[in-house]
């Protein structure tokens, strides 16, 4: 079978999109806006939107670079950069523990921990010793994912909701640690639907696969980008809201707040448990293939890092991955599932404030998409990471000045090494 440069890279696209967003990220979206998570869910689409195009310029203007890092390096100049690379590594980290824990909560809820470590271990594993995820591969794993998705919603929309549904007693914590859900009377406001398309705002950030290929990657023209970015997000989008309105009418906003495993949940309340196994697969499948995506993601920014000075220059590349996965497991360990997704969204979101800047300022023959969506997305991207839970919105902030400010240490004392050196 013969796949088209269009179709591969919307496959590619969706095979490092379809992933804790769609499976668990509604639990605390829920838990922020009630029933007003889907207005969310928009929001987050267009968002993403706007810093696929800004990264797919910029790839093309700068088509040797390791990434997002050196994209903002090269436009905004070296301190811009680290504080960038940082939240990318922040985000990267919270996005790896988040698919980690949403395989242990499908796949070995028994043992949650454990698999989560063991599934970041194996593909940092697989990375290090050059194994890639190919385009058909990809195919592979969206077609299983998009078809066990089908089956719950069609599960859910064919069931009806059970009539007195169970409703949690007032002050009981929700999944990212606000008190109850603000589901079963009126609307959040705008703080909750920020919030919550903040969180969302993970379904769709791995448009990079082919908005800003790594080296040896497959890499796609303008042309083609042109139809299959806003495809891969449009696709991203529809499966979301279809899953989003499915969990949310067999649950409702309460119960949907507190669970760790929406999609089981739904299907067990919809009397599908025939299809639990079924749908540990798709998860399993999706949790891989995003993972693989994050965490190459996470090595290509140090090797950005260290071609640079930033950090160390090192012959073997394998280290990196060691450090990629050392990031992962740590927030696996440190923070509940619901927190790392809302680090992983809130540290993406500065970063691509960073990258839609660096975009802003790209000459008009680097461009073939208008400048005005680098602004909106940088707009969003900032409102989006100011929105996120409080506690997340802290972990971001002390760990982004933590990386940050051990870049700046490295640098300085490379430079007194080299400075030394030279007498």
């Amino acid at each position: 079978m013969t796949i088209t440069p269009r179709a591969g890279a919307v496959a590619l696209a969706l095979g490092a999109t379809l992933g804790a967003g769609v499976f668990t990220g509604f639990a605390p979206a829920a838990a922020v806006a009630g029933p007003w998570f889907l207005p969310g869910l928009v929001l987050a689409a267009v968002a993403a939107l706007c810093c696929a195009f800004s990264t797919a310029d910029q790839h093309r203007a700068y088509p040797d670079a390791p990434g997002g890092y050196a994209y903002i390096r090269n436009q905004l100049g070296p301190w811009p950069a680290r504080i960038g690379a940082g939240a990318h590594l922040v985000g990267r980290a919270g996005m790896a523990a988040a698919l980690a824990g949403m395989f242990g909560a499908y796949v070995v809820p028994e043992h949650r921990l454990p698999a989560a470590v063991g599934l970041i271990a194996v593909t940092a594993g697989l990375g290090a010793a050059g194994v890639r995820w190919s385009t058909r591969l990809s195919v592979a794993a969206v077609a299983v994912v998009l078809g066990v998705l089908t089956l719950v919603v069609l599960v859910c929309f064919s069931v009806a909701p059970p009539e007195n549904p169970v409703t949690p007693p007032v002050g009981v914590e929700g999944p990212v640690g606000v008190e109850g859900a603000v589901g079963a009377g009126g609307a959040p406001g705008f703080d909750g639907v920020m919030g919550a398309a903040l969180l969302l705002f993970a379904v769709f950030v791995g448009f990079e696969r082919v908005t800003a290929p790594r080296r040896g990657d497959q890499e796609f023209s303008a042309r083609v980008l042109h139809v299959a970015v806003p495809v891969a997000i449009g696709v991203a989008l529809l499966v979301a809201g279809a899953v989003g309105a499915a969990v949310l009418r067999q649950l409702g906003p309460a119960r949907l707040a507190l669970s760790p495993a929406p999609l089981r949940d739904a299907l067990i309340v919809a009397d599908g448990r025939w299809l639990l196994p079924v749908l540990s697969v798709g998860a399993a499948v999706a949790a891989v293939s995003s993972l693989f995506f994050v965490l190459a993601s996470a090595r290509r920014t140090l090797v950005g890092l260290t071609e640079t000075g930033d950090l160390p220059a090192i012959r073997a590349a394998w280290p990196l991955d060691v450090v990629s996965a050392a990031l992962a497991i740590g927030a696996v360990v440190a923070l509940p599932p619901a927190t790392a997704l809302a680090v992983g969204a809130c540290g993406t979101a500065f970063y691509y404030g960073f990258t839609n800047a660096s975009a802003r300022v790209l000459l008009q023959e680097d461009r073939t998409w208008p400048m005005r969506t680098a602004c909106l997305g940088l707009g969003l991207s900032v409102l989006l990471a100011m929105s996120a839970p409080a506690d997340a919105l802290v972990i971001t902030g002390v760990a982004l000045a933590l990386g940050t400010g051990l870049l700046a240490l490295g640098r300085a004392r490379q430079a007194v090494v080299v400075k030394a050196g030279r007498r």
